[in-house]
C-alpha cells in the first residue's frame, strides 16, 4: 500500500475489535507496528484517533497510511502453521457447532501474536475450519500461561453474539487455581480491587490502583488446604482486566503458584510443576442460536499431577 486509502466496515465485521479487523487483512505487519501507527494518529477511525480494541461499527471509515508491502512468497500465498501444532489444536477442541468452537487450549500457547511470538493460535485458525467457508473468529482471550476453555466464533454473526455476551457480562467463568498458603477471604468472597497497568508496552505489569485504574472484581472461594501450605480456589471474574486473578490473588499475600511475574514472593517450588497453576475450568453462556452453552474443561495433566500431590480430590467436573 503506497498512498493513504480508507476502507469501509462490512456489516459482516460489525463489532470486531479495530486490531483483529486489521491482522485479518494485513497478516504481514507486526502488532507492534500497528500499535506505532495507532498511537501516533496514523490510524483513523471516523476521522478520529482510536485505540486497538476500538469496537467497529457497519459504515465507518477507516484510515490506513502507506504500509509495508507484504513480502513476495513463491509458494502458496498464505504459509500452513506447523503440521504438528494443527494436529494439537484440533485434538483439543471439545465442543463444535454451526455456531461456535470450544477448545482446551494448552499452557504456553499465546492466543495473539505479539513481540517475540511466532507461534499462537491466531495463526492456526485457519486449520480449524472444519468445512466452513469462514476463519474462526476470537472472541475472548485467555493469558499465555493459564491453560482451559477458549471459544471461537465460526462466522462474524456468531462472533457479533458470543462479542456481545461477554462485553455484557453474560457469561459466567471459572477457574482453578493453586496459591501459596491459605487466604483469609471476604465472608462474601469479594476482592474488588481496581488495576492499572504500568511500564512500556511488552513489559507492563498490572498492578492494584491506589486511586483510580479500572474495575476489577473476582468472586473467591477456598474448595480445600493442604495444611497451611497451600489452597485450591475456585475464581470467578465478574470483569475481564489483563491478569485480574494473578493480581488479586498476589494482592491478597498468596500468590498463584509458578506465577514468576506476580508470584515472586511464593516460599519455594510447593510442587514439581514448572507452570502457572491457572486453569480455565468451564464456561456458562446463552447460545447465539439458542439455549445454553455449558462447558466444561477437565486439569491437564501436568496440573493434575500437582493437584494430586496436594491431595486435593477432583470428581468428574468438580471437587
Amino acid at each position: 500500500m503506497t498512498a493513504v486509502t480508507y476502507l469501509t466496515v462490512t456489516d459482516a465485521d460489525a463489532g470486531m475489535r479495530l486490531d483483529r479487523w486489521f491482522r485479518q487483512r494485513f497478516p504481514h505487519v507486526t502488532h507492534g507496528y500497528l500499535s506505532k501507527l495507532l498511537r501516533t494518529g496514523q490510524i483513523r477511525l471516523d476521522g478520529g484517533r482510536c485505540g486497538a480494541g476500538a469496537r467497529l461499527q457497519a459504515g465507518q471509515a477507516v484510515r490506513l497510511p502507506p504500509l509495508p508491502e507484504a513480502p513476495a512468497v513463491t509458494g502458496p500465498a498464505r504459509q500452513s502453521p506447523a503440521g504438528r501444532d494443527l494436529e494439537d489444536i484440533a485434538a483439543r477442541v471439545i465442543h463444535i457447532d454451526d455456531w461456535v468452537i470450544a477448545i482446551d487450549k494448552p499452557a504456553g500457547l499465546a492466543v495473539q501474536g505479539g513481540s517475540g511470538l511466532s507461534r499462537h493460535l491466531d495463526a492456526l485458525l485457519d486449520g480449524l475450519r472444519f468445512g466452513a467457508t469462514e476463519r474462526p473468529r476470537l472472541v475472548h482471550r485467555l493469558d499465555r500461561h493459564t491453560s482451559g476453555i477458549l471459544l471461537l466464533a465460526r462466522h462474524a454473526t456468531a462472533a457479533r453474539a458470543l462479542q456481545a455476551c461477554f462485553r455484557e457480562g453474560k457469561v459466567a467463568k471459572t477457574y482453578w487455581a493453586l496459591v501459596a498458603g491459605v487466604p483469609d477471604l471476604p465472608r462474601d468472597g469479594r476482592l474488588a480491587m481496581p488495576l492499572v497497568k504500568r511500564g512500556k508496552p511488552g513489559r507492563e505489569r498490572v498492578e492494584v490502583a491506589e486511586d483510580g485504574g479500572r474495575r476489577a472484581v473476582t468472586l473467591a472461594r477456598i474448595v480445600a488446604s493442604a495444611g497451611r501450605v497451600a489452597s485450591w480456589l475456585e475464581l470467578c471474574p465478574l470483569t475481564g482486566r489483563t491478569h485480574q486473578l494473578r493480581v488479586h490473588c498476589s494482592a491478597i499475600g498468596h500468590p498463584i503458584l509458578g506465577d514468576g511475574k506476580y508470584g515472586s514472593r511464593t516460599p519455594g517450588p510447593i510442587t514439581r510443576v514448572r507452570r502457572l497453576h491457572l486453569h480455565a475450568q468451564s464456561l456458562h453462556l446463552p447460545h447465539p442460536q439458542a439455549g445454553t452453552l455449558n462447558l466444561v474443561c477437565a486439569l491437564p495433566r501436568d496440573l493434575q499431577e500437582a493437584w494430586d500431590m496436594l491431595g486435593f480430590s477432583v470428581d468428574g467436573d468438580g471437587p
